[in-house]
């Protein structure tokens, strides 16, 4: 049986279960409190020293930590990691994408939001969250207005990847009226079998 020690408030736990689902492998979930400093404790530390979730600990005790290598690792051989060398590559290139120039800007805006409660003192930072976060959605957008998917023709573990953070983007402030491509890209995801979203409250 295959653990997962996550949050189901955050974008990075979220993929990494909705893949699970997706690909029916059952699983043993592990809530951790990362504000209350679960993943800081000698024993999570024993598992992943860099003290982060998700984290997945396969069958003989083996752990492998950050999102989208935990993807990467689950979808292979998979319809949901392409098997031509060019395919996984452009996957890989939106993963990038969605760590560097989408998950700083959203995913940050999204938890000073949520999961402080937007102090004054974290506002700053809030406000200058918004247009980085707003040109990664415009990337998204103009790929997505010919595109049905991010990578191929078909749903892959990319899409995943910007998924978890895009669709619960006006909890960082991010309102999505002005991108139709990506609202509708969000819908062909919503509607694949077994999948499910961050609960919101």
């Amino acid at each position: 049986m295959l653990t997962l020690y996550g949050d189901r408030r955050s974008g990075n736990c979220y993929k990494v279960e909705l893949l699970m689902h997706l690909l029916q492998r059952h699983h043993h979930y592990i809530e951790v409190d990362i504000l209350a400093g679960d993943t800081r404790t000698p024993e999570f530390l024993t598992r992943n020293v860099n003290g982060k979730i998700p984290l997945l600990e396969l069958h003989h005790g083996e752990t492998l930590s950050e999102s989208n290598a935990i993807l990467n690792y689950l979808a292979d051989g998979s319809d949901y990691l392409p098997s031509a060398p060019f395919l996984r590559a452009k996957v890989l290139q939106w993963q990038f994408f969605e760590q560097y120039s989408h998950e700083p800007y959203i995913a940050t805006a999204r938890f000073i939001n949520r999961y402080l409660g937007l102090p004054d003192e974290r506002r700053a930072e809030y406000a200058a969250k918004q247009d980085g976060g707003k040109r990664a959605l415009r990337v998204m957008e103009h790929h997505l207005a010919e595109h049905d998917w991010l990578v191929g023709d078909r749903f892959t573990i990319a899409d995943i990847s910007l998924y978890a953070y895009t669709h619960v983007a006006d909890e960082g402030g991010f309102a999505l009226d002005d991108y139709p491509a990506i609202q509708a890209w969000l819908a062909r995801v919503a509607a694949q079998p077994g999948h499910f979203d961050i609960p919101r409250d």
